[in-house]
């Protein structure tokens, strides 16, 4: 009787402790859901868009009036490239859609506002965390990886930036990584893999093209060199991305004209490159990990007497990350207008991956030789300053003049802006004449409101500003300083332009307003 009492009560525990054990299974997933949550969507709609940010938001916002993305809603033109990236119909060729198509569908559920403008993409970003710690389990086979993964990630500031902006950074870094992952489980036999490998190269191709580029020449060599079995069904499912995508190619080709003069592996390319290098040396991936992980094979060595066994999966794995990386610089090297630190979005969850096993190796030998190296990589972020961005106000130049504008202006106004004029065209339902635009320019000698601005996003714009307020009757014009200081841009997505507190320091922005005749 005893014993059958002993039974029945470990029976009727046994599902309490089921239970208990599934709750901890999904514990770490959710403290890092709600961790990356906090992080990325906290005072998320606080600063204003800025110039490239607006460009995105404005264009999704002509889809739901007219059902396809243009260049120009019948007030205003969008174009930061003198016209080259609509056509002659309006329609907006310079960037695939799917990120236009994205916000759109926000819009139309949420409204227009700067939040719902930056949701959707943030909504990505916290798909990244996720994902990067799922694959990281994966990659390297225990749950402790997959979490320092995801946690490196969350402690890289110039990461929380670009998931933070209206833009297509954060699709094309999910996508990406979603790629890397279904085919790292499709060489593992996995049943929907190939599918999703596809559905995601697919989207990828409809973010940005160039880095669709870079995944498949990435899995295409990885597959050549260490999986000749699957080499096969990933040719096949590359070649039907592109014949899915190839009606695509010669209609967004409008890009070509505009970059061509950058295109090529010329010595302005090649300094690009290095910069890209530098800059992942700077804000990714610091060089000294990579004497972590010797120092790891060296301390294995004096306690075993013996190099350590190299785990052919784990070689291959980490082969296929490098790949992906050297890829997306390859292609970005000789296709890029100027060397940002946004086009590097992708490769910083691969690169946390990496720093995720050299931390899971040395917590191997001692948890605190692991503690010390993501301590050391925590240290080249800039997170205090980042806390105080998401827990504090923030004024730029765009917030000041917009709201000024919309308090004393009319919607019928013309305001003549010399630099940052697409946030103005997202803020306000004035006719804005931007410099940068191509459009006709004779109206801003006229025009109710003048904005000045002490920058110029291109040198050779500076003439033709210049010629344009020789012609303006200044006489006829009320000079008004802003409180809020004119600063380069509102704000921007590199981590070395980034501002994290209001700037007390510059001089205030300039506006003129016409005086009634």
């Amino acid at each position: 009787m005893k014993k059958h009492r002993r039974r029945e009560n470990e029976t009727t525990r046994l599902p309490e402790v089921r239970g208990e054990g599934k709750a901890m299974k999904h514990l770490p997933v959710v403290i890092i859901l709600i961790a990356a949550s906090i992080l990325i969507l906290m005072n998320l709609g606080n600063i204003y868009l800025w110039q490239d940010e607006a460009q995105t938001a404005c264009i999704a916002k002509t889809i739901l009036t007219h059902g396809v993305p243009l260049g120009y809603d019948g007030k205003n033109y969008f174009s930061q490239q003198f016209g080259a990236e609509a056509g002659s119909n309006r329609i907006w060729t310079w960037h695939p859609w799917l990120p236009f198509y994205l916000l759109a569908a926000f819009y139309a559920v949420f409204g227009v506002s700067t939040f719902v403008s930056r949701l959707p993409f943030a909504l990505l970003g916290i798909g990244i965390v996720i994902v990067t710690y799922y694959f990281g389990r994966s990659l390297w086979g225990t749950k402790r990886a997959g979490v320092l993964a995801a946690v490196l990630l969350l402690a890289s500031v110039p990461f929380l930036l670009l998931m933070r902006q209206c833009r297509y950074y954060s699709p094309a870094a999910f996508l990406s990584l979603a790629g890397l992952y279904a085919y790292s489980e499709m060489l593992k036999e996995r049943k929907h893999a190939p599918t999703a490998f596809a559905v995601a190269a697919f989207l990828l191709f409809h973010t940005l093209y160039v880095y669709c580029a870079a995944l498949l020449l990435a899995v295409g060599v990885h597959s050549l060199i260490f999986r000749r079995d699957k080499l096969r069904l990933v040719l096949a499912l590359s070649g039907i991305v592109i014949a899915l995508n190839i009606a695509w190619i010669p209609y967004l080709s409008g890009l070509r004209g505009v970059v061509g003069k950058y295109a090529g592996f010329s010595a302005r390319s090649m300094l690009i490159g290095w910069t890209f290098l530098w800059m992942t040396r700077l804000y990714i991936f610091p060089p000294w990990l990579i004497l972590a992980a010797v120092g790891v094979g060296a301390l294995h060595w004096i306690r075993k007497k013996r190099p350590p066994a190299l785990n052919p999966e784990a070689v291959q794995s980490v082969a296929l990350l490098l790949l992906f990386v050297a890829a997306n610089i390859v292609i970005l090297t000789p296709t890029s207008p100027n060397a940002f630190f946004r086009y590097l979005a992708p490769i910083i969850p691969v690169f946390c991956l990496i720093i995720a096993l050299i931390a899971e190796s040395c917590m191997r030998i001692h948890w605190s030789i692991g503690i010390v190296v993501l301590g050391a990589v925590a240290l080249t972020t800039w997170t205090p300053d980042y806390l105080y961005e998401i827990t504090h106000d923030y004024d730029g130049p765009i917030e000041g003049i917009a709201n000024y504008l919309n308090a004393n202006g009319s919607d019928s106004d013309v305001v003549y802006c010399t630099h940052e004029d697409l946030p103005l065209k997202f803020y306000t339902k004035m006719k804005v004449l931007g410099t940068m635009t191509g459009e006709d320019l004779s109206g801003a000698v006229n025009a109710d409101w003048i904005v000045i601005r002490r920058f110029s996003v291109e040198q050779h714009q500076l003439a033709n500003i210049e010629r344009l307020n020789k012609k303006i009757p200044w006489w006829r014009y009320q000079q008004i300083a802003l409180p809020c200081p004119d600063i380069e841009f509102e704000n921007r997505e590199s981590p070395f332009e980034h501002r994290f507190r209001t700037v007390t320091d510059a001089p205030p922005v300039l506006i003129f307003k016409k005086i009634a005749e």
